[in-house]
């Protein structure tokens, strides 16, 4: 089954806790801090792999966690970092956030992209030793590596797309002119899945083409299968718009070519803007005249018109040596660039918190970037409570209960830890 769309959940490795530990060795009266910092978490990094052709995996796996990192040892040994997680995708999969539609990445090169940094590893206590605090019985914890659903969406990577609606003759055209083998009869919708094929011109010269499968009145509000196609001809810097001008199926091929152009402008503006070339297919059932009335009216519309018989080769050599002069006069394909998060996001202060009094106690709330500080504290130990008076300190949360009347002896609770104000 063709798949070219998927929502999975990435959840990189935490990083290891830091150590607490002290030196102990013979003959050394008092041996200072060496607890080791913790190791890294394990990063989430997609790769490209020509080998695929869909995303038909990610239909049966939906969740990826990366390893944690080992926590620090004694004699300032550092934990073990967890290894990367590799992900491979298809070659022209965009990775964008399942939140905000943002594009995170577009793995269409060889280069491996990190899509979520593990957290690094905490602080041994070997970092919180000074000349007045001698035994520090604390450390820090490793940060959390990061978490987030994300989309990923196949948007094959095509010079030429063919485009038409079905049974005209796009498949056949594709067979010839390269060593694609796609499924050919004489029916509606026989390819069901974009077809690649390599047309090769000369030595060290080629491009590639996409069958991209036939496109139905009202493909561009996703009738049919009209988005799941549609979105293979956006990185396509031809596309090669295939008619059957016999009207052997009863359609007007005049008439086909409007409304496959009105389904990729409702799909997409960028679309009416790629340069198209008109193939006219199936030119041994009408006469010359039919055809050159057919030729004069995409002329007339600036568009170069070539009459094929695609079944017999005939007239599809002079078709691809012009579509390979044209592509050389265009663009690379497109590669999508990465968007910066939101403006908002980035300035988020992880330090913000609130202050509340109710009975008589004044609670701190809206602070959970604060656990990471209190899991690391021993309430039994007089310097890891400095530690935190000092950190509540710095981030202004003192300030703030004494703006909002405290007075000594009073209660103060965070997150349903409670202890009394001393100033």
């Amino acid at each position: 089954m063709f798949v070219d769309i998927a929502k999975i959940h990435l959840k990189a490795g935490n990083g290891g806790d830091g150590a607490v530990s002290f030196r102990r060795e013979k003959y050394v009266a008092a041996g200072g801090p060496d607890g080791g910092d913790g190791g890294k978490g394990g990063n989430i990094v997609f790769k490209a792999d020509s080998n695929l052709s869909t995303l038909a995996d990610f239909r049966y796996k939906r969740k990826y966690t990366a390893e944690s990192g080992q926590n620090g040892g004694t004699s300032r040994c550092t934990g073990k970092s967890a290894p990367d997680l590799v992900i491979s995708v298809p070659v022209g999969t965009l990775v964008k956030d399942a939140e905000t539609g943002r594009i995170i990445a577009d793995i269409s090169t060889d280069e491996p992209v990190i899509i979520a940094k593990g957290g690094n590893g905490g602080w041994g206590n070997q970092h919180f030793g000074t000349a007045t605090r001698q035994i520090p019985r604390f450390s820090k914890s490793g940060n959390p590596g990061e978490e987030l659903d994300v989309t990923l969406e196949l948007k094959l990577l095509a010079d030429v797309g063919l485009i038409g609606f079905p049974n005209v003759g796009k498949s056949t055209l594709v067979s010839v002119v390269s060593e694609a083998k796609p499924k050919i009869a004489n029916y509606h919708f026989t390819t069901l899945t974009p077809v690649l094929g390599v047309v090769r011109i000369d030595e060290g010269s080629s491009f590639v083409m996409a069958d991209i499968p036939g496109l139905i009145e009202g493909a561009g509000e996703g009738i049919g299968l009209g988005h799941e196609f549609l979105r293979h001809v956006e990185r396509c810097r031809l596309l090669l718009h295939v008619l059957d001008i016999s009207g052997s199926e009863g359609r007007d091929p005049i008439d086909d070519f409007e409304k496959i152009n009105h389904e990729l402008s409702v799909f997409s503006d960028e679309l009416t803007l790629a340069p198209q070339i008109i193939v006219g297919n199936k030119c041994d059932l009408i006469d010359e005249d039919e055809i050159a009335r057919i030729k004069q009216y995409f002329e007339n519309k600036g568009y170069k018109f070539f009459p094929v018989m695609a079944a017999i080769a005939e007239g599809t050599d002079e078709l691809i040596n012009y579509v390979a002069g044209e592509l050389a006069k265009l663009p690379p394909i497109k590669i999508y660039e990465a968007e910066e998060k939101p403006e908002v996001e980035v300035k988020k202060d992880r330090r913000s918190f609130k202050i509340r009094k109710d009975n008589g106690i004044y609670f701190v709330e809206d602070c959970d970037w604060l656990m990471e500080v209190m899991n690391n504290v021993d309430p039994d130990d007089y310097e890891s409570l400095q530690y935190f008076e000092r950190v509540i300190r710095d981030c202004g949360i003192i300030t703030a209960l004494e703006k909002a009347g405290i007075e000594e002896g009073d209660t103060v609770s965070i997150m349903d830890i409670e202890f009394d104000f001393v100033d």
